[in-house]
């Protein structure tokens, strides 16, 4: 009877496992906004999305002017150096923090019960305002002109369910270091129970190795599912395309972490199971 409640325990810690590691994973580097920042700030440094970016400034300022077709073709020559010159401006990186800082609170921290009403609030987006920004004063520089920035250039990046499956993420998250307190307490009871703990440790290695294989199925299945999902925009694709390998890179490292350990708990558990039987 004790082996069989000491079973169970496992099994309950290992259901606790599978939901909580990627609970917390989700809060650390997406809920949070430092680690959502820190995880997504490497992209601004990519060629091709640097590229898009410029492209997709030089037309967003193009229409934020309003100029005749006569007036617009002496300034396009201005704005197209100036965006395509954006990444090499010391005042980028600060730039493309603020824009991930800024996309963060639409996407994430904004909820529908906050009661704002923030255009584009109900797909996932990016505020591009901070670089086009920085390319306005370049502009105005070369115009000899004032040129007001706005307050918001929004770039939708993903769908509207999957904004909604944010917003549910943000509220369930954090729960997972509680359910991780839950399945260490549930392992110690199981130890505490069982009649062979090395048999049990060995038991809870092999089944961690088991939900580590699962994290991977899932992780792929969610991946396909997002990227096949596209918003036609050159942005917002490159953008998705690799905050999701991003994404995979980070939770891969805690999966491996997590194999490790399961790789512990097996040769701790085989190694007692031979000297008990000495």
């Amino acid at each position: 009877m004790r082996s069989f409640f000491a079973a169970i325990m496992v099994l309950l810690a290992l259901a606790l496992t599978a939901v909580s590691v990627p609970a917390i994973w989700a809060d650390r580097n997406v809920v949070q906004e430092s680690g959502f920042v820190a995880m997504a700030a490497p992209l601004g440094s990519d060629a091709k999305f640097q590229k898009a970016l410029a492209d997709a400034t030089a037309k967003t300022l193009s229409s934020q002017l309003k100029l005749d077709s006569g007036v617009l073709a002496f300034v396009q020559p201005i704005i197209e150096s100036a965006t395509h010159a954006l990444s090499s401006d010391p005042g980028y990186p600060a730039a493309w923090t603020e824009t991930l800082r800024r996309s963060h609170r639409l996407t994430v921290a904004a909820t529908p019960s906050d009661g704002q009403q923030v255009s584009g609030r109900d797909r996932l987006t990016l505020d591009i305002a901070p670089l086009l920004g920085l390319v306005e004063l370049k502009v105005a520089a070369g115009l000899g002109s004032q040129v007001t920035a706005p307050e918001q250039v929004l770039i939708e990046v993903g769908q509207p369910e999957q904004r909604t499956a944010i917003v549910k993420l943000a509220t369930f998250a954090p729960l997972g270091y509680w359910l991780a307190g839950g399945a260490l307490l549930a392992l110690l009871l199981a130890l505490v129970i069982a009649r062979r703990r090395s048999t049990t440790i060995l038991f809870a290695g092999i089944g961690l190795a088991v939900v580590a294989g699962l994290w991977k199925l899932a992780m792929d299945r969610v991946v396909e599912t997002v990227l096949a999902s596209t918003s036609g925009n050159d942005v917002a694709e490159l953008f998705k395309q690799q905050f999701v390998m991003a994404s995979i890179a980070s939770f891969g490292q805690w999966i491996g972490i997590v194999l490790a350990g399961a790789g512990v708990l097996v040769v701790a558990g085989g190694l007692g199971r031979i000297f008990s039987r000495r």
